[in-house]
């Protein structure tokens, strides 16, 4: 029996989880659900943004669904308890280094990107993160006084070969079984840990390429090239910082955030945690307006990457290209569905 954690989190988390949850009942009526806090919520109901309990908890599960965390109540908080700090934490205690963002475009939604049509249209990129390391996690960081009275802030951007061989060969792995076309990123011109990263991920290509082909783009490169032909590119592989910032870019290039979901793996011996990309959204939060196809979509990524049902998992991600082509649509996608209807929608198609 597969046992799944839910964390809806803050903001509109909850409001996304409900319309996941009742595609999983669908499709795994016999799973074993669990419930629990996370983020700013699970700060007023622990004093943490992730409870030691609710984490030796989700140890025992074979997959989590997170749906968002933060706000601007919390915005004073310190940072150790600040709704990120419990993702972070969450990531780091699990193991999760490599995260997978899709960019796909459906056929009913090409117009809706920012880009013109033929730029978007079949549009389909993954772009793999790497999670545990870099600046968001090396040392030393923090803030420091000067002896004249100014402020110094510090972080530390930091790899070792070990942590890019890990992620370059996830990369490797499933762009075999795309296109066949990795992306490596770096800043190797200007950074030194930038000069490792690209040094290392073309020994394991010499060593761990076959049948695919490798070429490297400095970031600023890659974000320029993927507003100008983003459709060049199969499996885009890079470090954390730059993951965060080309992966939001690459989501607007779907026409929403609302239609990006993710995946965090560890090593396999932890379960995976699946997550819109597209936050809290407060402004909307409680009003029944966000999209919920993100999420239903991380679902879809929990079924094929931590249940081994891609069976169920072409299901889901088949409904929703089929509610979007009837029509379905929220407001960002420049539709007046609310986010239970549309959520009605995929059930329906399903």
């Amino acid at each position: 029996m597969p046992r799944v954690m839910l964390l809806p989190g803050d903001g509109i988390g909850p409001e996304v989880m409900r319309q996941a949850e009742q595609v999983l009942d669908a499709l795994l009526p016999e799973a074993d659900i669990l419930r629990d806090d996370v983020g700013g919520a699970a700060y007023g109901r622990y004093g943490t943004p992730l409870a030691d309990e609710t984490l030796e908890t989700i140890k025992t599960c074979d997959a989590v669904l997170f749906g968002a965390i933060g706000g601007p109540q919390w915005d004073h908080v310190e940072y150790e308890k600040r709704p990120e700090a419990g993702l972070l934490k969450l990531r780091k205690e699990l193991g999760l280094f490599a995260n997978l963002r899709p960019a796909l475009v459906f056929d009913a939604l090409a117009s809706a990107s920012s880009l013109k049509e033929d730029l978007v249209s079949g549009l389909d990129i993954l772009i793999v993160r790497e999670l545990t390391g870099g600046v968001y996690f090396g040392e030393p960081r923090g803030v420091e006084v000067l002896a004249n009275g100014q402020k110094r802030g510090v972080d530390t951007q930091v790899y070792t070969t070990y942590e890019i061989e890990r992620i370059a060969s996830v990369a490797f792995d499933l762009a075999r079984k795309r296109g066949g076309r990795v992306t490596s990123v770096d800043k190797a011109n200007v950074m030194a840990s930038g000069r490792l990263w690209r040094d290392t991920v073309t020994a394991l290509y010499d060593t761990e390429g076959d049948a695919i082909t490798l070429e490297h783009l400095y970031a600023d490169n890659c974000a320029m090239q993927l507003v100008r032909a983003p459709k060049q590119f199969d499996v885009i592989v890079t470090d954390n910082l730059f993951g965060d910032i080309l992966s939001d870019c690459a989501a607007m290039l779907t026409g929403s955030l609302g239609m990006l979901p993710s995946a965090s793996l560890g090593d396999g011996t932890t379960p995976g945690v699946f997550e819109p990309v597209h936050g809290s959204a407060p402004d909307i939060a409680g009003q029944d307006v966000a999209n919920p196809l993100a999420m239903i979509l991380s679902l879809a990524m929990a079924l094929r990457y931590a249940l081994n049902r891609g069976d169920l998992a072409n299901r889901v991600e088949g409904a929703v290209k089929q509610a979007l082509a009837n029509g379905a649509r929220t407001a960002d996608l420049g539709g007046t569905l609310s986010c239970t209807d549309m959520g009605d929608a995929v059930l329906a198609a399903l």
